[in-house]
C-alpha cells in the first residue's frame, strides 16, 4: 500500500453558504468532471459526489500539498484564492475519511436528519465512476460498505420515521405560510426528483392542483399525469405564475429562471394574493431581489434549516443508535484495510522463517543415517510448530492496532521488517 491513503475533501451546507455552493454543483453531470479529475497527478482511484447541499472528492492517493492543491483548484476553480477557500472545505484521510463516508450514506450528515434521498444519489454517483472505471478495488468496497451501513441504520433504527427529506420540508414550510393547502395551486418548475417529491408530499396534503413546467414538455407530462395535474412548457411560465399559489423551482439550469421583473407586474393582475417561492435548486433558480415585492415570500435551500427542529428529539435519539451502527462499521472496514497493509509482511516473515527451517532441516537431515520416514515427519512437524510459536509474538505486535491510523501501522511494519531484515523486500 506504501504511502497511499484514502483522502475526502469537499464541502457541504454546514461550511459553506449557498452563494458558494451553486458555482460548485455539476449541472452538466458527472462524466466531464471525472474525466478532468483524472488528469490530476497522484490520484490512483478517484469518486465524485455532487448534491444540492454537498460536493466531495473521495480518492486514493498519496496526500501531498501538490495533490490538495489540484483537488481545491478543481472544486473552486481560479476565482478564489486559497486562503479563502481552505475556510470552506474539510479534509479527511483513513479512518476519517470512512467514518465521514458511512454518515453521509447514514443520512446523519444532512440538512435534515434521517432524509432517505442522500443513499439514491451516493448510488447513482457511484455509477458513473465505475462506468468510467474510476474507482478501484479499494473504492469499490468501501463505497458497498458504505451502502451496506445505510441499509442497517434504515432497517435497525427508525431514524427515517420522525426524519423529513428536503422537499418534505418545502411543503412543511408552505404550510406554516398558508395554513391548510387544500384549496392551494402548486405550479413545479421542474421534473427532476426533487419535483416529484415534492409533488408527493403536496398531493398527501391535499393541494387542489399541480401544474408542471418543464423544459421537457413530454417529462413535465408525464409527471403532471401522475398526480392528476396538468403540463406546461418553460415558455409558458409567466402565464402560469399568474395562477398558482406557491411554486417550487428545483431545476438545473445554469442561471435564475424567475426574475424579480417577471412576477412584479404579474402582481396588480393577480390582485396583490401571495405568491409563495421555495427554491430548492443548486445553483438557485429565482432571483434572490423576489423578496423585495410585495406579498411575495421567497425561501431558499439554506433557510430550510429551519425546519430541521421538526422531530428533533425523535431524531437525535435515534441517530445516537444510527451513530453506533456507523462506528462499527467503520472499524469492522479499518480492520479490512489495516491487512491490506499487514499481509505483504506477515507472508514475507513466514516465507523467510520457513525457508531458514527447511534449509536447517536439510542440512540436519544430510547428516543423520538411516532416519525413518516417520521421524523425518516428526522432525519437521517439530520444526513447524517452533517457528509459529517464535512468530506468534511479533505478528500479535503488527497486528495490535486493530483499527487505527496508518501512520502507526507503518511505523510497526517498519519495525518488524526492521528485526526481520526484510527492508530490501
Amino acid at each position: 500500500m506504501g504511502s497511499e491513503k484514502l483522502i475526502l475533501l469537499g464541502v457541504n451546507h454546514k461550511t459553506t453558504p449557498v452563494e458558494v455552493r451553486e458555482t460548485m454543483a455539476l449541472s452538466s453531470g458527472y462524466e466531464e468532471p471525472l474525466l478532468q479529475l483524472g488528469k490530476i497527478a497522484g490520484i490512483k482511484e478517484y469518486y465524485l459526489l455532487s448534491t444540492c447541499n454537498r460536493v466531495e472528492l473521495l480518492v486514493v492517493g498519496t496526500p501531498n500539498a501538490e495533490l490538495v492543491d489540484s483537488i481545491i483548484e478543481f472544486l473552486f476553480g481560479t476565482g478564489r484564492s486559497k486562503e479563502e477557500c481552505r475556510q470552506y472545505f474539510y479534509l479527511y484521510e483513513d479512518q476519517d475519511a470512512v467514518d465521514h463516508l458511512f454518515r453521509v450514506a447514514a443520512s446523519l450528515d444532512s440538512m435534515i436528519v434521517g432524509e432517505a434521498q442522500i443513499l439514491g444519489q451516493l448510488k447513482e454517483a457511484y455509477r458513473h465512476a465505475a462506468a468510467l472505471g474510476t474507482t478501484g478495488p479499494l473504492l469499490n468496497r468501501l463505497l458497498h460498505k458504505a451502502f451496506s451501513a445505510a441499509k442497517r441504520v434504515r432497517s435497525e433504527t427508525e431514524i427515517g420515521s420522525s426524519a423529513v427529506s428536503i422537499s418534505y420540508a418545502a411543503v412543511q414550510l408552505a404550510k406554516k405560510i398558508f395554513g391548510q393547502l387544500n384549496d392551494k395551486t402548486v405550479l413545479l418548475v421542474g421534473a427532476g426528483e426533487m419535483a416529484e417529491l415534492a409533488a408527493e408530499h403536496l398531493v398527501g396534503q391535499g393541494v387542489q392542483s399541480v401544474v408542471v413546467v418543464n423544459r421537457t414538455l413530454s417529462r413535465a407530462v408525464d409527471l403532471a399525469q401522475r398526480f392528476n395535474g396538468s403540463a406546461a412548457s418553460l415558455e409558458e411560465l409567466s402565464c402560469q405564475l399568474e395562477n398558482v399559489d406557491i411554486i417550487i423551482s428545483s431545476t438545473g439550469a445554469p442561471g435564475i429562471v424567475i426574475h424579480k421583473e417577471d412576477v412584479k407586474p404579474l402582481m396588480r393582475s393577480r390582485k396583490n394574493k401571495p405568491l409563495f417561492f421555495i427554491d430548492i435548486a443548486v445553483p438557485r433558480d429565482l432571483d434572490p431581489a423576489l423578496n423585495e415585492i410585495e406579498n411575495v415570500f421567497l425561501y431558499d435551500i439554506d433557510d430550510l434549516s429551519t425546519v430541521v427542529e421538526m422531530n428533533k428529539t425523535a431524531r437525535d435519539k435515534e441517530a445516537v443508535k444510527a451513530g453506533r451502527i456507523v462506528e462499527e462499521d467503520t472499524i469492522k472496514f479499518m480492520r479490512w484495510y489495516e491487512s491490506l497493509a499487514l499481509t505483504p509482511t506477515i507472508a514475507a516473515i513466514r516465507r523467510k522463517t520457513d525457508e531458514i527451517c527447511r534449509q536447517e532441516l536439510d542440512k540436519t537431515l544430510g547428516k543423520l543415517e538411516g532416519i525413518s520416514e516417520k521421524d523425518r515427519q516428526a522432525l519437521e512437524k517439530m520444526i513447524g510448530a517452533i517457528s509459529s510459536k517464535m512468530l506468534h509474538d511479533p505478528l500479535s505486535y503488527i497486528k495490535q492496532q486493530a483499527c487505527g491510523h496508518r501512520d502507526d501501522t507503518d511505523r510497526r511494519l517498519d519495525t518488524i521488517r526492521n528485526v526481520f531484515g526484510l527492508k530490501d523486500e
